[in-house]
């Protein structure tokens, strides 16, 4: 035993021995050990463009500042100095100070001018240290369709989460020899790995475009004392989203602000009269009605003992196909639904994607509520029909009026056009084929019904001079928060279309919360007629009406007559709801959608 602790001992004697040498190299290799820093270099997160290369998110560098504790002379004379620089507590920075790790921020990419005081401080074991910040140059532009980045250059919501992967590139390093006052050695240890910067985001939005919806829905926010808003604008042959605004109403006489997330996809709301536009066509499609046929329609209508009505009295008539849509009646759509069957209108709503996420993917993403039709009681058929005891997104909602414009086809909305690599190289973005929804000879009848509600219907107020339009109009009545009924009082108005209704070019959906007025006629379709006049403009879209011929009069749009109130008990449904929200049992009163 004694043998084997004495080989132990002088083994260890000499390997000591060989590791000192004759310079006693094993204090300085303790010493080095002591000295040497590794600073981890985060990447720089890459830049996020418009569709035509503007910038909406880029990263700028700023500096940090931050303290090696052991080399730190003085902690409460440098706290006290840093404090006010820093505008952090001196307790807090002392505590920093005196801690036993060998690395401590004290403030985080700060302006030029803090980071410059602090280096004419000259602080022993304070220093500064590069690091990349988000910058948005347009400001608030697109905020909620952008997202967020953290301190530490993550993305935390938007686009910059969904696409953190490819913006985020690859961190580097550097390590560094200091001296005991934490100032880096000449002649010491110096290696940097540089960091690889991210991939680049080009969107389909355009920047000046977004700029005026933005400014378009704030204003009428505004106007009508809503508590937000949302506008999309796209291209509906490519799919692309060309502008998307999620604005909230302001708080104590503030300006409307982009919503923390991006309601366009993420809130779910009961579209009301707009969804008039899946009974129909899915009507047509599978050939229980003509476009010809005419329907005798009262005002009002018992379902499984629920009574359903007309926006407002009138007598009963006989109503062709067309007119129901102009006239946005409750009554006329119901008896086209009941032909239609429940099975066939759930299939219809799911075909048209109101029951889907889209292919945006976007994070949070809604897929829209629509009961099993096996939940669905006596009076879902007539509910669904009319747009409520369905609940989609904005976006979804458009995507629908697309596959109109589009001759049936519905081709999937696309948000990110490219992703281009550190060399330069551009990928497209995949997302599934279009599919064909209803026949082009079914979209062919719907379309001039859509534009009989813009020259002579409910939608009078989207028209756009020089343009053929096609939409429709919705006014529905909120849901309650816990799922039961409806509020009193409580709207949401909307209208969807686009233009050139023969050879569209783009398509809009603004939706408005509990504006006054309550009507989307009155209140979303004048919107909905600025932004496609100004894109219409911005993106040169030939006119399709020609003006009236000199030395005649043109004819003059025809002023939106005053919707008499009736009682909201009957008025349509709408909003944001829970899942337990869109069961047929838990709608009570009966809800009747207007214009």
């Amino acid at each position: 035993m004694l043998i084997v602790a004495l080989v132990a001992f002088t083994a260890v004697v000499v390997r000591l021995g060989a590791v000192q040498g004759p310079g006693g190299r094993y204090p300085a290799m303790v010493g080095e050990a002591q000295r040497v820093r590794t600073i981890t270099l985060p990447a720089e997160r890459g830049a996020i463009l418009d569709r035509n290369g503007e910038p909406l998110a880029i990263s700028a560098r700023r500096r940090t500042v931050w303290a090696d504790p052991q080399a730190v002379r003085d902690p409460a004379g440098a706290a006290r100095a840093l404090a006010p620089v820093l505008g952090v507590d001196e307790a807090v920075i002392r505590r920093k100070l005196t801690s036993t790790t060998g690395f401590e921020y004290l403030a985080r990419k700060v302006d030029d001018p803090v980071a410059d005081t602090v280096a004419g401080l000259d602080l022993a074991g304070v220093s500064l240290l590069e690091e990349p910040k988000r910058i948005d140059p347009a400001g608030p532009l697109a905020a909620s369709v952008l997202g967020k980045v953290g301190t530490d250059n993550d993305g935390l919501s938007g686009l910059e989460r969904q696409f953190e992967d490819e913006l985020t590139g690859s961190a580097g390093q550097l390590v560094v020899e200091k001296d005991p006052n934490g100032r880096d050695i000449a002649s010491g240890t110096h290696e940097l790995t540089a960091a690889k910067q991210g991939n680049q985001l080009v969107l389909t939005l355009d920047r000046s475009l977004q700029f005026e919806t933005e400014r378009a829905l704030a204003e009428q926010i505004t106007a009508t004392r809503a508590k937000g808003g949302i506008a999309i604008v796209m291209d509906p042959q490519s799919g692309e989203v060309l502008a998307m605004a999620t604005l909230a109403g302001g708080v104590g006489g503030a300006p409307p602000a982009p919503t923390p997330d991006n309601t366009a996809v993420t809130k779910v709301y009961e579209p009301g009269s707009v969804n008039k536009l899946v009974t129909v066509a899915g009507a047509i499609e599978s050939g229980v009605i003509l476009p010809t046929d005419a329907f005798v329609v009262p005002d009002q209508l018992d379902v499984a003992g629920s009574p359903f009505h007309d926006s407002e009295p009138h007598a009963t008539q006989a109503m062709p196909v067309s007119e129901i849509v102009a006239d946005s009646s409750n009554v006329g759509t119901i008896k086209i639904a009941q032909r239609l069957g429940k099975d066939r209108l759930d299939q219809y709503v799911r075909a048209f994607g109101l029951a889907d996420r889209t292919a945006l993917d976007f994070p949070d993403e809604s897929a829209g509520l629509l009961p099993p039709t096996a939940e669905w009681s006596d009076t879902s058929l007539a509910t669904v029909a009319i747009g409520q005891g369905v609940a989609v997104t904005a976006l979804q909602m458009l995507v629908a009026y697309n596959t109109i414009a589009n001759g049936g086809l519905q081709v999937p909305p696309l948000l990110v056009k490219q992703v281009v690599d550190a060399e330069g190289k551009a990928h497209d973005v995949a997302r599934p084929p279009p599919r064909q929804v209803v026949s082009e000879a079914t979209a062919d009848i719907v379309v001039p019904m859509l534009e009989q509600v813009v020259s002579e219907g409910t939608g009078t107020a989207a028209a756009v001079a020089g343009y053929s339009v096609a939409g429709k109009t919705g006014t529905a009545q909120k849901v309650r928060t816990d799922g039961i009924g409806y509020q009193e009082g409580a709207y949401v108005a909307t209208f969807a279309g686009f233009l050139p209704a023969r050879s569209p070019r783009l398509s809009a959906i603004v939706v408005l919360d509990e504006p006054t007025p309550i009507y989307g006629g009155l209140v979303s379709a004048p919107v909905f007629s600025d932004l496609a006049a100004f894109a219409a403009r911005h993106m040169r879209i030939p006119p399709d009406i020609a003006p009236a011929p000199t030395g005649m009069v043109a004819p003059v749009r025809p002023p939106v007559a005053p919707v008499p109130q009736v009682n909201p008990a009957l008025a349509a449904a709408s909003t944001a709801l829970p899942a337990a929200s869109t069961s047929a049992t838990t709608l009570a009163p009966t809800p009747t959608s207007r214009p």
